[in-house]
């Protein structure tokens, strides 16, 4: 597809009209939020490559970042799909196991050894805990998290069944590391966020490892855990735009500014449908002959493409339980509004 500029400076905004979005319908989307959507704290409506759409709210502005959760994983999906593309890791079917060499599983544990990058990007590994209740508070008081994650890993269940893991995305992240001696946020900040324009992220020092140090107020660029892994499945701080720019990638598969960031066989890979309708660390979906993909956070963070509509939308959220569907809000107010 072909595009009039790149937002790597900065974004450019457009009458709503001229992108062939209803502004009547963007214009309620306001007063809606602030009464139903409360905790929203940015929202950034790019169609056609222009911003349709930008507003703020709670005392935020564009310059400020927010813990976007687990829309963390589907950053670190991407970043191993670099890492394949530039042959740190050879492909999604290796074993987990090849890259802790150092770890031995029990003789009888021989559904450890078969599991691979793949079941871990398409949360298909076996575990203990049911479905839905990872202990990850556990993990998170271990003063090695990725050993932990490895002796829960294949225990009981069957290679193959969805069960949502955020310590296995973290398996990712200390994969990626051992794989090219760089942390996931030094990683993305050379090989993605730098490309797109993005803020680096810096490093912080984790003065110690409560819940609000983890995922509360005290989150500031990407956490990391005793040993130096930045988190895998939360913990990253973005802008709204930078959200946006990340999904922006994403719709035009894998290309910035003519140059190849992601190979469009990763993009077409993580987002192509599955009977779990879950892909590479994204969520799919497909509703009235439309197919989207989204990165999903707690609390109501989001980063959603809509390929077929030209259009992204990126929503940052202050967290908290039980936070309203963003779905809706998307389509009775975003989708509904591009005039096809």
């Amino acid at each position: 597809m072909q595009r009039n500029y790149w937002p790597t400076r900065e974004w450019q905004a457009a009458d709503p009209a001229t992108l062939r979005m209803d502004p009547d319908m963007l214009s309620k989307l306001d007063p809606i939020i602030q009464s139903e959507y409360s905790n929203i704290n940015g929202i950034v409506v790019v169609r056609n490559g222009y911003v349709a759409y930008e507003k703020y709210y709670n005392r935020y502005g564009p310059d400020d970042t927010h813990h976007v959760t687990s829309v963390t994983k589907s950053i670190l999906s991407a970043l191993i799909g670099i890492a394949i593309d530039a042959r740190y890791i050879e492909c999604v079917d290796q074993k987990v196991l090849d890259f802790f060499p150092e770890y031995v599983p029990g003789a009888v544990e021989k559904q450890k050894r078969e599991i691979t990058i793949r079941h871990l990007l398409t949360m298909t590994a076996p575990y203990s805990f049911a479905d839905w209740h990872e202990p990850l508070d556990k993990m998170c008081m271990q003063p090695d998290w990725v050993k932990y994650t490895l002796d829960m890993l294949g225990q009981k269940g069957i290679i193959g069944t969805f069960k949502y893991s955020t310590a296995g995305a973290h398996l990712l992240s200390a994969i990626l590391t051992r794989s090219t001696g760089t942390s996931a946020r030094e990683f993305a900040n050379e090989h993605l966020f730098k490309p797109l324009g993005m803020k680096e992220i810096p490093d912080y020092e984790m003065k110690s490892f409560g819940f609000e140090d983890l995922f509360g107020n005290h989150v500031k660029g990407w956490v990391k855990d005793p040993n130096n892994n930045s988190t895998g499945g939360w913990g990253l701080t973005l802008t709204p735009r930078d959200m946006a720019r990340f999904g922006f990638l994403y719709l035009n598969r894998g290309i910035w500014d003519n140059h190849p960031i992601i190979s469009s066989t990763w993009i077409d890979q993580s987002t192509a449908m599955t009977p779990n309708k879950y892909g590479y660390l994204w969520w799919l979906r497909e509703e009235d002959g439309m197919h989207a993909y989204s990165a999903f956070g707690d609390g109501g963070n989001v980063i959603c493409c809509f390929p077929d509509k030209d259009l992204v939308v990126a929503i940052a959220s202050e967290f908290m339980m039980n936070a309203r569907d963003r779905w809706t809000l998307m389509k009775e107010h975003m989708i509904s509004a591009v005039i096809d």
